[in-house]
């Protein structure tokens, strides 16, 4: 796990042309994305790639991992679940994933620019011309010292994508192997239903509790709750929900 200190960043939904800045506290996040060794090991699994990041994990087993962690460590587990509802304890000491401002402000290091260095050199992208995620670690780190934050595989993060038009679908970032350079950018948004798998998706755990029950780290079930209502037209450019 790497420290993180406090900070800004700014967070730019492209499609809705809205931005925002967060203010963000302390917080850890993992150096590599989670592997399929350590899944394994979690799980009770063998891994044939035990370096590869571990794939087609939904967000839901990648919360559940989250959770068995920190009980293994002996830390206060992140969430509860209810059903198909998960509540994340803002206040827990437990492994989670990040939220999408911590994960950027992560990812960025420090840069303004869509990548924090020239992409052959720091992630694995269509320009390499793998057919599958490669070990963890082989490029070069980003300023915080994180591998792969870029390409390789997307990372599940906490956050809905947009509530009004994909219910519970969750945002993930920063690529994948088969991706090009529009889609590996420490800005670019996608998400997924909370319990698909893909190929190209794994995800990164953070740390760290925080004052309150409802909000952190630029997340909040208030602002969840209104997005949901939004009645605004489909942007251009969107996808429908499948």
């Amino acid at each position: 796990m790497a420290r993180i200190a406090s900070g800004r960043v700014q967070l730019h939904d492209a499609r809705r042309r809205i931005r925002r800045t967060v203010e963000l506290q302390p917080f850890e996040i993992g150096v590599f994305p989670v592997t399929q060794e350590q899944l394994g090991e979690m799980i009770g699994e063998p891994s044939v790639h035990p370096r590869r990041p571990a794939v087609e994990v939904s967000w839901l087993r990648a919360i559940r991992f989250c959770n068995a962690a920190s009980e293994w460590e002996g830390f206060d587990p992140a969430y509860t679940f209810d059903g198909a509802e998960v509540t994340w304890h803002v206040d827990a000491d437990g492994y989670r994933l990040p939220t999408e401002a911590e994960w950027e402000f992560a990812c960025r290091a420090g840069s303004a620019a869509p990548q924090y260095g020239p992409l052959p050199e720091v992630a694995w992208t269509s320009l390499d011309g793998v057919s599958a995620p490669q070990d963890v670690g082989l490029k070069l780190p980003n300023l915080n010292g994180l591998f792969d934050t870029l390409g390789n595989v997307w990372e599940w993060c906490w956050d809905l994508l947009d509530p009004a038009r994909y219910d519970d679908y969750r945002v993930f970032r920063g690529g994948g192997f088969a991706d090009d350079a529009w889609s590996v950018r420490a800005g670019t948004r996608r998400g997924g239903p909370p319990r698909a798998t893909h190929d190209d998706v794994g995800f990164r755990v953070a740390r760290g509790g925080f004052d309150g029950t409802e909000e952190a780290q630029g997340w909040s079930a208030r602002m969840d709750r209104e997005r949901a209502d939004l009645q605004a037209p489909l942007p251009p450019g969107w996808t429908p929900k499948r």
